[in-house]
Protein backbone atom coordinates (compact mmCIF):
# COMPACT_ATOMS: atom_id res chain seq x y z
CA UNK A 1 0.00 0.00 0.00
CA UNK A 2 1.38 3.02 -1.09
CA UNK A 3 0.87 6.62 0.13
CA UNK A 4 0.57 9.54 -2.11
CA UNK A 5 2.53 12.16 -1.02
CA UNK A 6 -0.19 15.00 -2.44
CA UNK A 7 -2.37 13.68 0.21
CA UNK A 8 -0.32 15.02 3.16
CA UNK A 9 0.42 18.12 1.72
CA UNK A 10 -3.21 19.87 3.26
CA UNK A 11 -3.08 18.33 6.19
CA UNK A 12 0.56 19.21 6.75
CA UNK A 13 -0.31 22.79 6.30
CA UNK A 14 -3.48 22.81 8.21
CA UNK A 15 -1.43 21.84 10.89
CA UNK A 16 1.37 24.19 10.74
CA UNK A 17 -0.89 26.83 10.44
CA UNK A 18 -2.80 26.03 13.74
CA UNK A 19 0.38 25.46 15.38
CA UNK A 20 1.69 29.34 14.32
CA UNK A 21 -1.60 30.27 15.43
CA UNK A 22 -1.61 28.59 18.97
CA UNK A 23 1.78 29.96 19.18
CA UNK A 24 0.91 33.58 18.79
CA UNK A 25 -2.56 32.86 21.07
CA UNK A 26 -0.09 31.99 24.22
CA UNK A 27 2.61 34.42 23.39
CA UNK A 28 -0.44 37.47 23.42
CA UNK A 29 -1.86 35.86 26.47
CA UNK A 30 1.80 36.09 28.30
CA UNK A 31 2.39 39.25 27.31
CA UNK A 32 -1.28 40.69 28.27
CA UNK A 33 -0.88 39.29 31.61
CA UNK A 34 2.69 40.66 31.85
CA UNK A 35 0.75 44.11 31.53
CA UNK A 36 -1.65 43.90 34.24
CA UNK A 37 -1.60 46.73 36.76
CA UNK A 38 -0.63 46.47 40.44
CA UNK A 39 -3.72 46.70 42.35
CA UNK A 40 -3.85 48.46 45.32
CA UNK A 41 -5.04 45.75 47.43
CA UNK A 42 -2.38 43.39 46.24
CA UNK A 43 -1.03 41.94 49.48
CA UNK A 44 2.66 43.40 48.14
CA UNK A 45 1.20 46.73 47.32
CA UNK A 46 -0.28 47.14 50.74
CA UNK A 47 2.90 46.37 52.41
CA UNK A 48 4.75 49.23 50.55
CA UNK A 49 1.51 51.31 50.88
CA UNK A 50 1.44 52.14 46.99
CA UNK A 51 -0.91 54.13 45.64
CA UNK A 52 -2.05 54.48 42.08
CA UNK A 53 -2.05 58.51 42.92
CA UNK A 54 0.79 59.87 44.69
CA UNK A 55 -1.74 62.75 45.62
CA UNK A 56 -3.79 60.00 47.87
CA UNK A 57 -0.75 58.90 49.60
CA UNK A 58 -1.00 59.89 53.88
CA UNK A 59 1.67 61.69 54.83
CA UNK A 60 0.91 60.78 58.56
CA UNK A 61 1.33 56.95 57.85
CA UNK A 62 4.35 57.34 55.26
CA UNK A 63 6.42 59.83 56.57
CA UNK A 64 8.98 59.49 54.22
CA UNK A 65 6.77 60.80 51.42
CA UNK A 66 7.76 64.62 49.49
CA UNK A 67 5.78 66.55 47.39
CA UNK A 68 6.56 66.16 43.74
CA UNK A 69 7.92 61.96 44.46
CA UNK A 70 6.22 59.93 41.93
CA UNK A 71 6.72 56.41 40.29
CA UNK A 72 7.75 57.84 37.31
CA UNK A 73 10.43 59.89 38.87
CA UNK A 74 11.45 56.97 40.51
CA UNK A 75 14.89 54.63 40.35
CA UNK A 76 13.06 51.68 40.19
CA UNK A 77 10.32 52.50 37.59
CA UNK A 78 11.21 51.21 34.17
CA UNK A 79 8.56 52.71 32.02
CA UNK A 80 9.39 55.01 29.27
CA UNK A 81 9.23 58.74 29.61
CA UNK A 82 5.49 60.36 29.54
CA UNK A 83 3.93 56.94 29.65
CA UNK A 84 0.50 56.99 32.24
CA UNK A 85 2.41 53.18 33.37
CA UNK A 86 5.38 51.23 33.18
CA UNK A 87 7.04 48.11 34.69
CA UNK A 88 8.42 48.36 38.49
CA UNK A 89 11.45 45.56 39.62
CA UNK A 90 9.24 46.00 42.64
CA UNK A 91 6.28 44.20 40.99
CA UNK A 92 7.64 42.04 38.60
CA UNK A 93 5.33 41.35 35.90
CA UNK A 94 2.97 43.71 36.69
CA UNK A 95 2.72 47.67 35.87
CA UNK A 96 2.57 50.37 38.26
CA UNK A 97 0.84 53.96 37.61
CA UNK A 98 3.28 56.61 36.52
CA UNK A 99 1.59 58.49 38.99
CA UNK A 100 2.28 56.44 42.07
CA UNK A 101 4.25 56.00 44.85
CA UNK A 102 5.36 53.43 47.53
CA UNK A 103 7.74 52.72 49.88
CA UNK A 104 10.69 51.90 47.72
CA UNK A 105 11.22 54.82 45.76
CA UNK A 106 14.55 55.57 45.27
CA UNK A 107 15.10 59.10 43.47
CA UNK A 108 16.53 58.53 39.99
CA UNK A 109 19.81 59.85 39.48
Amino acid sequence: MSVDSKCLTPNRRVFMLQAVTATGVVLVAREASAQAMVSESDAQATALGYKADAAKVDKAKNPKFAANQNCANCALYQGKPGAASGACSIFPGKQVAAKGWCTAYAKKA
